[in-house]
Parts: structure tokens; sequence; C-alpha cells
């Protein structure tokens, strides 16, 4: 189905009566008026573009790392940095293009035309990521191998040139083109971008679900899933309060959380994983909340993506745990077992 021109908030905006006094500035706040964008064809495209575009390997991938490394107060301090900083920019920038209804680099010019710098450096956090690579160590993982020397394919200094990577640029050839296919009418287009979106959104979901169901069956996943919660207990502490965490638990476990906070490279990680996770900064989340209609509620969406983003963090970091928890076991066993 065809998208349809978005409809302004007042049908009467910029109609101007006959005979009507003050008809020349009623004109001149038609001018001022952004032009008619196209929308989205379901609310539900717009929150799984949305959810698509903020979730992804720091959700599933990076938060559990941090949760692993900080333990349980990680998840706690998470979730303030969200509610205090995350949903109130992520709030800001869906309101921003929803009223303006246009892209980052318009939004700021529309603001002010000296602030049009904003928009073109939304580009180089997305620029940094891409574009810069790391330092690979000479005594790297054989994760690292595979992405340097087989993905990548990268030259052992920047004086060398290297030779064409024939498999990274088929692979983005084909992505381009599934995405921009301009030849096809648009009424296709969309209902093919649909179709696409509602596959690529959906189905980590349900990946995840049975990796949790399986996880959750394994011998041991209950004692990762309870060390994911557990506060992660100092190594120079752990021998002196060892005995006080089974008799004062509770105290322990908010002097625990304590310890943790008060380690400024802890709030660090969970604010960067905050702008990570929900995607602030790159322009994205102005660009697609440009397509509702302004009479859309733009907090509820904030709220709502915030939480499904949350959730999906959390969502991979059981599978992870169950997982650690079962490995963990069975070594321990193996162990006690020799």
């Amino acid at each position: 189905m065809e998208k349809q021109a978005l409809p302004a908030d007042d049908d009467e905006t910029g109609v101007v009566e006959p005979g009507a006094g003050g008809s020349t500035e009623a004109v001149e706040l038609a001018s001022t008026e952004p032009p008619s964008r196209a929308g989205w064809n379901s609310k539900v495209e717009y929150f799984l573009a949305q959810v698509g575009f903020s979730v992804g390997l720091g959700n599933v991938w990076r938060f559990p790392y941090l949760c692993h490394q900080n333990g349980g107060a990680f998840l706690l301090l998470y979730v303030l940095l969200m509610l205090v900083v995350g949903i109130p920019l992520f709030f800001l920038e869906l309101a921003a293009g929803q009223d303006i209804r246009q892209g980052s680099i318009g939004v700021w010019k529309y603001i002010s035309p000296r602030l049009a710098g904003i928009g073109y450096s939304s580009c180089v956090p997305r620029f940094l990521l891409v574009f810069l690579p790391d330092k690979e160590c000479k005594e790297s993982s054989p994760t690292s191998y595979f992405w340097y020397r087989r993905a990548l394919n990268i030259t052992d200094s920047i004086d060398e040139v290297g030779s064409f990577n024939p498999y990274i640029v088929w692979c983005l050839l084909a992505a381009w083109a599934v995405v921009s296919r301009d030849d096809a009418p648009v009424s296709t287009h969309s209902v093919f971008i649909s179709q696409v979106m509602y596959f690529s959104s959906i189905f980590p979901y349900v990946v995840l679900v049975c990796f949790l169901v399986r996880g959750l069956m394994l011998d041991g996943a209950s004692e990762g899933i309870v060390y994911m919660f557990y506060p992660k207990v100092p190594e120079h502490k752990t021998s002196v309060h060892q005995g006080d965490m089974r008799t004062f638990a509770l105290m322990h476990l908010f002097l625990l959380q304590l310890q943790i906070w008060a380690d400024v490279q802890v709030w660090r990680q969970a604010a960067t994983q905050v702008f990570f996770a929900l995607g602030l900064g790159f322009g994205s989340i102005i660009a697609y909340s440009s397509y509702n209609p302004k009479n859309n509620n733009c907090h509820r969406d904030a709220f709502t993506v915030s939480v499904i983003n949350f959730l999906t963090s959390v969502l991979a970091t059981l599978v992870v745990f169950a997982v650690l928890g079962f490995r963990a076991k069975k070594k321990v066993m193996t162990c006690v077992a020799r």
C-alpha cells in the first residue's frame, strides 16, 4: 500500500478565509510550515524501525560483558542513567524530528542556521565507528584474527595498500541493491521494505528466546543467572568479607553496591552503554520520527522503545549467563573428578 502524505496539525492551518482579515499574516505563516512528508504505513512499522536501529551488538554482546565485569550493580546504575539521561535525550530527538519533519541536518538548520554544524557532526560518530580500525595485538584471539585477517584482510601497516577484497565489496553491493531498489514502484518498494523490516526485527527475538529456553535446561544455568544479578566482589576484599556475605547478606549487598558505584569507570561504562544502546547522536532517531504525524505521542514512544531496548539487553544477558553458568559448573566438576 502506498504511503499517504501526513496531514497537517490543523485542517485550518495555512487556509485563508475569503474576506477574512489578516490574510497576509496567514499566508506568511503557511509559507513557514515544513512541506508534507510521507508517513509510516502503521505504528508497528515505526516501532520496528526504531527498535531495529537501537538494538544491536551493544545489547547482545557489550551489555552482558559489562554485567560480567561489574556484577549486578551495573544493572541498577544502567537503569538510573537511562531514566535520568537516556530517555530524556531520546525524547528530545523524537520530538525535534516529529515537529520539524526533517532530518538531523535540517532540524538544526531550522532551529538556527548557526547550529547546522551539529547536524553535520552527527555523521562523525558513525564515521569513527565504521572507518577507524582498532589495533591488533601480535598474540590476538581467534575472533580478532578472523575479523582482521580474513574478513577485513587488513595489511600490516598503513603504508601498504593491500589487495582487493571481493567478499566485502559483493556483500555491500548486494545489501545496497536490496535497500535502494529505485526501479521498483513505490508501493512495491514500500511493501518489500516492510517485509524485510518485520523479519529482521522480529527474528532475532525468536532466536534469543530459543537460546534462553535451551540455556535454562542446562545444568548450572541457575547459578549463572544468580551471578548475573549479584554484585561483583572486589578482589582485595573477597577473603575478608567471605563469611559476612552469608551472615549479613542484605547489608553486604548494599555495601558492595556502594563500592562499585564509587568507581568513576563504572559510571562511564554505564553512560556509554546508554548512548550506544539507544543510538543517541547519530541522527537516525530524528529521521525516523520525522515521518510521524505531529499529534503522535512521542513521549510514550520514547518510554516504549527504551523499555524494549532494556528488556532486550536483559534477555541477551540471561542467555549468556545461563551458558556461562553451565560451562563454569562443568569445568568445576571436571576438576573435582580429577
